[in-house]
């Protein structure tokens, strides 16, 4: 399963060399993606601006596509998937996200300015993965380090990771309160 919170091409850009990948390592498991609405649409538009003839090529597993409506709970591979929306144009709703896997909550906000959805989307949840691009100063429609220092309190999830560092926010990376994720990183919840 992969859980995609906006429909930049940072974000879902890979899905076509992961379908690839599937497909050239003879994969025979479904492969669920999740998203905002327009997903299923850009998906193989994206595998067809990347490799032509890619999106209605047949395979040995199936791509499934879920569109996660904003303020819903879905079923996505097994697993509640709650779905926010949040502030960050990206030509569909941009989310935030929340799922609960082995009895751990597990919550992301994407890519969004300070929203006051974020505190319920962090609410008690086992990690709260964040974005923060950069330290202090404000970028349009991005959190920064500062935003969640400042709303802290609110987010009571019990342990804040931060993901998505721009350039300011790794060379200070030292001056964070919060853990920040690196490659190769991995979390025991």
């Amino acid at each position: 399963m992969v859980l995609v919170s906006h429909l930049h091409a940072d974000h879902f850009g890979g899905l076509p060399f992961l379908v690839l990948d599937g497909q050239f390592t003879r994969r025979t498991r479904p492969l669920t993606v999740a998203g905002p609405p327009g997903l299923g649409r850009r998906l193989p538009e994206a595998m067809e601006l990347y490799f032509p003839g890619s999106a209605g090529v047949s395979r040995r597993f199936p791509v499934d596509v879920v569109e996660l409506a904003p303020g819903t709970t879905s079923d996505v591979a097994g697993l509640p998937v709650t779905a926010f929306e949040v502030d960050h144009p990206s030509g569909a709703p941009a989310l935030a996200l929340r799922l609960t896997l082995a009895g751990r909550t597990i919550a992301y906000t994407g890519d969004t300015a300070w929203t006051p959805v974020l505190p319920a989307v962090a609410a008690a949840a086992d990690l709260f993965i964040a974005e923060a691009y950069s330290l202090t100063r404000p970028i349009p429609y991005h959190l920064s380090h500062a935003d969640l220092v400042t709303h802290q309190p609110e987010l009571t999830s019990r342990w804040i990771v931060l993901t998505h560092p721009g350039p300011d926010m790794l060379a200070h990376r030292a001056e964070s309160v919060f853990d920040l994720a690196h490659d190769g990183l991995t979390l025991e919840l």
